[in-house]
């Protein structure tokens, strides 16, 4: 995954439970090949109460939170800026510099 995809940037689910839906990434493990999209895949986690530092500091929540959870890269595509319909990201190489653009629209992402 050569930063094809970066946090930020606006994407539609094409695989999985999520399918149709669209949101922005909030980060990605490239190692994994996953990505965390804002409001996309929640997961519910169990959390007990923690105390952090000493007595002055607020406790942590406890009980059963909701966030996201990773999606594989290959069910997620980025959204085309002009019409906002899913396309494959390119890499355009000029005056040294890389650039990622829609191959959709030919639109630069950068």
């Amino acid at each position: 995954m050569p930063a094809r995809l970066k946090a930020g940037d606006e994407v539609i689910v094409v695989g999985g439970k999520d399918r149709g839906k669209r949101g922005r990434i909030l980060r990605i493990e490239p190692k994994k090949d996953r990505v965390y999209i804002e409001g996309l895949n929640i997961v519910k986690r169990h959390q007990r109460p923690r105390q952090v530092g000493g007595a002055q500091r607020a406790e942590t929540v406890g009980g059963v939170i909701e966030k996201e959870g990773p999606i594989h890269v290959s069910n997620v595509m980025l959204a085309d800026p002009k019409d906002s319909q899913p396309t494959r990201i390119g890499i355009e190489i000029q005056d040294g510099k890389r650039y990622r653009v829609a191959r959709r629209s030919g639109t630069r992402l950068d």
